[in-house]
């Protein structure tokens, strides 16, 4: 079986709203729909299948193809739900499964900026987890000359720690390349 990030994991990604161990961390990386879950425990970097198990709980990945992970795993261990489950002596057909949560592919740049100018007047928290996945961008390109301000940038969890940090990060890239950091901090 191939796990996938749902669209919540997608955001869990960029924000890191969700926090998850290193190990944990890599694994989800590493489920990218072309991976097998044997693949991923395979990597040779101390990931368990609890360690899965706990992101496919936390809606963070799904499977690829569908398919409801916690209920696959109980079909191996136990005997068929469908063949165990009789339908209501009403005639009622047995409820529908849950929904499964939906994979979407990441948002391109141009886009999340056109998404963030529709809206005139966005929360401070919206404001930082627009401007947080710039400034890991502008601060990682810079290479081990701004590894200390990524550090920074990681560092930060709210929309006034990430604002205090902004004009050094404009004084690292430049004015032109900030632009896009300082649109995404605007109210």
């Amino acid at each position: 079986m191939i796990l996938v990030k749902t669209e919540a994991g997608q955001q869990t990604l960029k924000d890191r709203s969700v926090r998850l161990t290193p190990r944990q961390r890599s694994a989800f990386i590493l489920c990218d729909g072309k991976r097998s879950i044997d693949d991923v425990l395979a990597a040779g970097m101390g990931i368990s299948q609890e360690d899965l198990d706990h992101m496919v709980d936390l809606g963070l990945l799904s499977s690829l193809n569908g398919v409801d992970v916690p209920a696959m795993a109980r079909a191996v261990s136990e005997p068929s739900p469908v063949a165990s489950r009789a339908a209501p002596a009403t005639g009622s057909p047995l409820p529908a499964p849950p929904a499964q949560p939906s994979v979407a592919p990441t948002m391109p740049p141009v886009a999340a900026a056109a998404l963030m100018q529709t809206s005139p007047t966005r929360s401070r928290q919206q404001r930082y987890q627009d401007a947080y996945p710039i400034a890991t961008r502008l601060t990682g390109a810079l290479g081990l000359r701004g590894f200390r301000l990524n550090l920074a940038v990681e560092g930060t969890s709210t929309y006034d720690e990430l604002a205090a940090l902004a004009p050094k990060i404009r004084a690292a890239v430049g004015a032109e390349k900030a632009a896009e950091l300082d649109r995404a901090l605007e109210g």
